[in-house]
């Protein structure tokens, strides 16, 4: 204690009126001490709550940076080796996995402009392909097949249905191209949701299967019969 209020206390500690000295009982004195103490005159110049935070934070940190250093071989400078290693590898799997995109969209949007016809989206993938944008060109021309199909009637025109789902709906009047259609559909799901890469190859794939359909006969049984006629 220091200033007029600790002498106060101590005064009030050790002393009644005049120079004989108190006996008082321990836990009294110490209450005494404590009123005292808590007087805002003495916490004038203490840290805040946020300050008091911020430090004990700092001090996690540092212990725990000493405590990394000192279980790592060569010390800090091994420390900082091991950063490094890590932060090597983290860039190498993002390189070699591709960033994920789109990932707040549904699954099932395969068409997110609304109605388009199959020609609007031909166009639109020539167009992307002539920029060589050949992703969103892959994904305009898997658009058009699966128009297509919906126009020719052998798919139903269905909100919500995804690129594999009409894949396998469309291999079955068209099962010589069942597997060409899973694959592009793949294909769709990879640059559209796997944040993958194509070239114009990929695009020339989907192209050509496109081009194929068009002159493909289904083999119509049932209701796809009905609905042709």
């Amino acid at each position: 204690m220091s200033g007029a209020g600790g002498t106060a206390a101590a005064q009030l500690l050790v002393r009644a009126s005049g120079d004989m000295p108190v006996d008082i009982p321990r836990v009294p004195a110490r209450e005494a001490a404590r009123h005292e103490l808590s007087k805002p005159m003495y916490h004038e110049n203490d840290p805040n709550l946020l300050q008091r935070a911020l430090d004990h934070l700092w001090k996690w940190i540092v212990d725990l940076l000493s405590f990394a250093s000192g279980a790592a071989p060569g010390g800090p400078a091994g420390l900082v080796v091991l950063a490094l290693i890590v932060l090597a590898l983290a860039a190498a799997l993002r390189w070699r996995l591709g960033t994920p995109q789109r990932s707040l969209r549904p699954p099932d949007a395969l068409f997110e402009n609304g109605p388009r016809s199959a020609a609007e989206h031909r166009t639109a993938a020539e167009s992307h392909a002539a920029a060589d944008r050949w992703n969103q060109a892959v994904q305009e021309r898997m658009r058009a097949i699966v128009r297509s199909l919906e126009e020719r009637a052998l798919l139903d025109p269905r909100p919500g249905r995804t690129a594999d789902e009409a894949a396998t709906e469309a291999g079955r009047p068209l099962p010589a191209h069942a597997a060409r259609l899973r694959a592009a559909a793949r294909q769709f799901d990879d640059v559209t949701y796997g944040g993958r890469t194509v070239g114009e190859q990929a695009y020339l794939t989907v192209l050509a299967l496109d081009l194929e359909l068009e002159t493909t006969k289904p083999q119509l049984t049932g209701t796809l019969q009905g609905a042709a006629e």
